[in-house]
């Protein structure tokens, strides 16, 4: 299965979304409720996303469908903060049936047509919303959004600064102009932005960008100890902060174990994947049920497959392997989600084998949308001798542009290895 923290899980679903704190006619959308408690609990939601308190988005936004169940903008909201992945486009499709005006039934469909997939469609209709609505921090937000997740970072970070001048007293925009200069490799600049996101923040929040950012920035500049140093401070402000209202810190662990295996301590990481395990609280004592707890149940056994392979205990990570495929198999149609993964997984180990061309068959057949799978496609092919096929590989570790770990621990090294093989 995936090896992806809680993070990776949310992050999509909190880009395809930042609200505007203010709900003006003209050049601002208006919100379409005869609830004024239905409205001010979106906007405390909303006030509680732009300041990166995740956690507690989902109440808000419950709440405000309580006080008025035909609030499409709230159930827009929900849909983006529920864990059910499948139940997320049909509330985003059911809000559109709603009564609202055009600017939000604009708005909410570019967000459908983002959550189907079509990053340049709407990016498309978001920038024919700016142009309707040159005001509205919202559609500002989405605008540069999109564009970063297309790679234009010159014109999300333009963006960015366009929406801190309507309101500069949140801290995600600062938080997203930092993950630009990590993109371009100003990791200074980053680190300096996201302590000052860090110092803006309530101390009751755990907004994980700004320290993952800083951790991150720290691993491209190969200062691994610091990098470990900050994902600690990290681990303690979430559990002190009362780890999410129940969402156990699997996520942090299994983020520091990955870090610790690609740098070079497979023993840690071997132990800090069933720390993180061990973490998740049987259900229902947490926001984790029972299929929630199966998926991470998978995580951790992919993680230690990967670390066995690593330290060179082939037998067991084979074991391992084999369950994880039987996992998905047994899984019916909601387990084909983790076929790639899986194919990553195996061509990891085949890697480690030094099995060339298993790996290449496996790796092949991985997450092409990822950096970290990219990057060891790369690798296989180059071990196997299709240079030409490694370089190309190499080269789109490079260049893509989505700040998250797999990038940070796979670009340093495919900088390299383009150096190394030089052009065609």
């Amino acid at each position: 299965m995936r090896l992806r923290n809680h993070h990776r899980a949310i992050i999509p679903c909190i880009f395809i979304l930042l609200m505007s704190m203010q709900v003006l006619a003209g050049d601002k959308l208006t919100l379409t409720t005869g609830s004024e408690e239905a409205k001010q609990a979106f906007l405390e939601g909303v006030r509680l996303l732009e300041n990166q308190q995740f956690q507690h988005v989902l109440p808000e936004a419950e709440k405000a469908i309580e006080a008025d169940s035909n609030f499409a903008m709230a159930i827009m909201l929900k849909s983006s903060f529920i864990q059910q992945n499948d139940q997320r486009t049909p509330m985003l499709e059911k809000a559109l049936t709603k009564k609202m005006s055009d600017g939000e039934r604009k708005y909410i469909h570019a967000m459908l047509v983002l959550r189907q997939g079509d990053n340049q469609g709407s990016l498309d209709e978001f920038t024919a919303l700016r142009k309707a609505y040159p005001g509205d921090r919202m559609v500002q937000m989405m605008y540069a959004q999109l564009h970063m997740i297309l790679g234009n970072l010159d014109e999300a970070l333009a963006g960015f600064k366009d929406a801190e001048k309507i309101d500069n007293t949140t801290t995600r925009a600062k938080t997203l102009i930092g993950n630009c200069a990590i993109l371009t490799g100003k990791y200074d600049k980053a680190r300096q932005i996201y302590k000052e996101v860090i110092s803006l923040s309530d101390p009751d929040a755990s907004p994980f960008f700004p320290f993952f950012g800083m951790a991150w920035a720290d691993i491209y500049e190969g200062k691994h100890a610091n990098a470990l140093k900050i994902y600690d401070e990290y681990l303690d402000r979430y559990n002190r902060n009362g780890a999410a209202q129940g969402f156990p810190p699997v996520w942090i662990w299994n983020q520091i174990a990955r870090v610790n295996l690609e740098l070079g301590d497979a023993n840690e990481a071997l132990r800090c994947y069933d720390i993180g395990y061990k973490s998740v609280p049987p259900t229902p004592d947490a926001q984790v049920d029972s299929t929630q707890k199966l998926v991470w149940l998978g995580r951790m056994k992919h993680g230690k497959a990967r670390t066995l392979a690593k330290l060179g205990r082939f037998e067991e990570a084979d074991a391992i392997v084999a369950d994880v495929k039987k996992m998905i198999d047994e899984g019916g149609k909601e387990a084909e989600q983790y076929i790639p993964a899986y194919h990553y997984l195996a061509g990891y180990v085949e890697l480690e084998r030094q099995n060339w061309p298993a790996a290449v068959e496996h790796l092949e057949k991985a997450d092409a949308t990822n950096t970290f799978h990219v990057y060891l496609l790369a690798k296989a092919y180059y071990k196997n001798g299709q240079i030409d096929k490694a370089r190309e590989k190499f080269q789109a570790v490079v260049d893509s542009k989505t700040n998250n770990v797999e990038r940070a621990l796979s670009y340093p090294e495919a900088v390299k290895m383009l150096a190394k093989l030089g052009t065609n």
